[in-house]
């Protein structure tokens, strides 16, 4: 009987894409997203309000939820394959312009969307959201602290916070909506693998 390969017993299979501190940056920075989200639903939304009530404690739990999202970020910058990764989201290359230009005219090619370790779309998200969230903490802590600040700053940043927050609503919505549609990616999240096929057709010009 011939000797087992590598590719026979499955590693050569398989990549390593998303380690520990990664993984659980994600998971950690969803789960508070995700208390913001439902937590100001209910604070905006009558038919929530009245469902849940204790809009003292909601609005708590908002607003320590929001003072605590950017902190796994911050704690996971003590990882070099953290900072390697938002490197690579921070930099754009000239296949991200062709894979932009793809993805504008409905090109549903591989070919037309060449992609390193991220693609354009994830590289924008990551850079809208992490504004977005840099901007709702600003305006959040003004509308908390409203003795520090005058009149038409706290109206100010009451509409920006409100309109943002709908806006973060809906760009989230997209965001799963595009990972359910993708199990090999939402595998990575989840075991820091994915298969070596998917990444050579979704990622061509990364290199593991």
């Amino acid at each position: 009987m011939p000797p087992r390969t590598e590719a026979a017993t499955g590693p050569a299979t398989e990549v390593h894409r998303f380690g520990p501190v990664q993984r659980w940056t994600h998971r950690t920075t969803a789960a508070l997203m995700s208390v913001c989200v439902v937590t100001a639903a209910c604070l905006y939304v009558p038919q929530f309000a009245e469902l849940v009530g204790r809009r003292d404690l909601l609005v708590r739990v908002h607003e320590w939820a929001g003072l605590a999202l950017p902190l796994p970020v911050l704690a996971g910058l003590a990882s070099r394959a953290l900072r390697a990764d938002l490197g690579h989201l921070n930099r754009f290359g000239p296949h991200d312009t062709v894979w932009l230009r793809a993805a504008l005219r409905r090109d549903k090619r591989r070919s037309a969307r060449p992609a390193a370790k991220f693609n354009a779309g994830q590289k924008l998200y990551a850079a809208w959201i992490a504004g977005a969230t840099l901007v709702m903490l600003g305006t959040g802590l003004l509308m908390w602290f409203t003795h520090l600040t005058p009149l038409v700053w706290r109206t100010s940043a009451t509409f920006v916070h409100d309109w943002l927050a709908l806006t973060v609503g809906v760009v989230l919505a997209g965001h799963i909506g595009m990972a359910l549609g993708d199990p090999e990616s939402r595998k990575g999240l989840r075991t820091g693998r994915v298969s070596r096929s998917w990444a050579e057709r979704e990622h061509p010009l990364w290199r593991p």
